[in-house]
């Protein structure tokens, strides 16, 4: 049965619906949490896929869909780069159309190559939909996901965190939720002249409530008692003369404030470098360590010599003997960490302070805290889970030590109190997802949230408030399939699909006369 239409609405008129649809997409993620949402604009795209006349048309319309949805998803990088970086508005605006522009090109081209293999293989629109596409789809989220060095902000699996699909993410993770809510798009897109279609959505749906109750991962020794910090430090005083002794001053007195095995800055918390610092500082806080026998996490920069900058944490342990661990940003951001080749001018035009760090190992050990094992990551790492899951695979092979606790620590007041404080939570959330484990973030003005290992948010504080979030948190041990293998399961798992799509083609032209 064909699906082609005899005639095609004009482009001029599905380009602005397709930019909108993209646009009411980012209401499936947080704040708004409405995880269908996706799956209905998606499958709104799918059906227009499915009829578009012409391949460059598809393109046109991926790419219009692709722009409205990191627009609308990612306007707050307009606060950072105007507010903060004293970038004039039109430029500011322009960066981040530009940056919308480049995120539509890969659903561009993801579109387009799924509606050239149709037309190469004389596919049928039931099995574009259903395995030509989500294939493809999954492979340009993942794409965007590493490419000059990725962008995977809002990729469609954060959406599903805390709905049915989110059983799925211990096994082929956040690209892989991606592919599958690809998959239920495209039953969708099929409806009225195919039912079954849409039953099978309902079965892969249940199974992945099935799925969230089992569980990967086990308690691990007995739980440490944390607090984490959120100094909510105005961003545009930050790195004022005078407000750099204010954040001095302001985080020792948290920090002393009252003892726990394990207390929590955000990121940079200590905006200078480690020789800027006044000499008794660091020894002030080893002395209330070892006293109170807490566990000190510290966001501080540091330098190890000519041009050789880290953003860093530095944990300080009760025992004397035991004062160097130190974790060093590995995943660094595009013009805010490090400056991307010919872009130095557009870097300079900026007021953005410590802006070309050098790069922490791929591989680092977590900090020992009583019988748990912590395992920091910086901001924007842990937007990256493959790389995460990735390092406690390498620990555990090597028979090292492997975290039993993961803790992020950020400062996006960059962006002011926008909604990319909460998708930067859910974030999170998909992290323990996909590795079984926990997950604190102390921030500087929020979400400093506690994450338990089935992505269940269990205490927040209010964001812009200056606050301390005590509690008691358990370590998990055990291995899911996705920190055993990463993103290579997704991957097969699409390829399978375009490969076993070429061949039932294949098989069905053979056979013809």
């Amino acid at each position: 049965m064909s699906f082609r239409l005899t005639s095609f609405p004009k482009l001029s008129l599905l380009l602005p619906l397709a930019a909108l649809t993209g646009a009411v997409n980012v209401f499936a993620f947080a704040p708004y949490g409405l995880w269908p949402v996706q799956l209905l604009t998606l499958a709104l795209f799918v059906f227009c896929l499915i009829r578009v006349p012409a391949i460059k048309h598809g393109a046109l319309l991926g790419w219009a869909y692709g722009f409205g949805w990191v627009a609308h998803g990612v306007y707050w990088i307009y606060i950072s780069l105007h507010d903060f970086g004293a970038l004039p508005g039109w430029l500011a605006a322009l960066a981040v159309a530009l940056l919308a522009a480049i995120m539509g090109l890969y659903m561009a081209i993801g579109t387009a190559a799924a509606l050239w293999l149709r037309r190469r293989w004389s596919a049928s629109p039931l099995l574009f939909a259903l395995a030509i596409f989500p294939a493809l789809w999954a492979l340009t989220e993942w794409l965007r996901g590493w490419l000059f060095t990725g962008f995977p902000w809002l990729i469609s699996g954060y959406a599903h965190t805390a709905g049915p699909l989110a059983g799925y993410a211990p096994l082929v993770g956040v690209y892989g939720i991606g592919g599958i809510s690809a998959l239920i798009a495209g039953c969708l897109a099929l409806l009225p002249r195919h039912k079954a279609p849409a039953m099978a959505a309902v079965l892969v749906l249940a199974a992945g409530l099935g799925l969230h109750q089992l569980n990967w991962t086990a308690p691990h020794g007995k739980p440490i008692s944390v607090r984490l910090l959120q100094g909510n430090v105005p961003q545009e005083e930050k790195f004022d003369n005078a407000q750099i002794v204010n954040s001095l001053r302001l985080y020792i007195d948290m920090i002393r404030s009252a003892p726990a095995d394990l207390i929590a800055t955000p990121e940079t918390a200590i905006p200078i470098l480690q020789t800027q610092l006044p000499p008794d500082y660091i020894p002030a806080l080893a002395e209330f360590a070892r006293q109170s026998g807490s566990h000190i996490a510290l966001g501080i920069p540091y330098i190890d010599g000519p041009e050789r900058y880290s953003n860093s944490v530095v944990g300080i342990s009760p025992q004397t003997e035991d004062r160097s661990y130190r974790y060093d940003k590995q995943h660094l951001v595009p013009f805010g960490e490090f400056v991307p080749l010919g872009f130095r001018w557009f870097v300079d035009m900026m007021n953005i302070p410590l802006g070309d760090f050098t790069r922490g190992a791929v591989v680092q050990a977590p900090f020992a805290v009583k019988d748990q094992w912590v395992l920091p990551n910086i901001c924007y790492e842990d937007l990256f889970g493959e790389e995460i899951a990735g390092q406690l695979a390498a620990t555990r092979a090597a028979g090292k030590p492997t975290a039993t606790l993961l803790l992020n620590m950020s400062n996006i007041a960059w962006f002011g109190n926008t909604i990319a404080l909460p998708q930067h939570l859910q974030i999170s959330q998909m992290r323990s997802l996909e590795t079984g484990r926990p997950m604190l973030r102390a921030t500087n003005t929020g979400a400093t949230a506690v994450i338990d290992p089935h992505g269940v948010v269990r205490t927040r504080l209010v964001p812009y408030s200056r606050d301390a979030l005590a509690i008691a948190v358990q370590g998990y041990s055990g291995t899911t399939p996705y920190i055993l293998l990463g993103n290579r399961l997704m991957l097969a798992l699409a390829l399978s699909m375009l490969a076993a799509s070429w061949w039932w083609c294949g098989r069905k032209a053979r056979r013809q006369p």
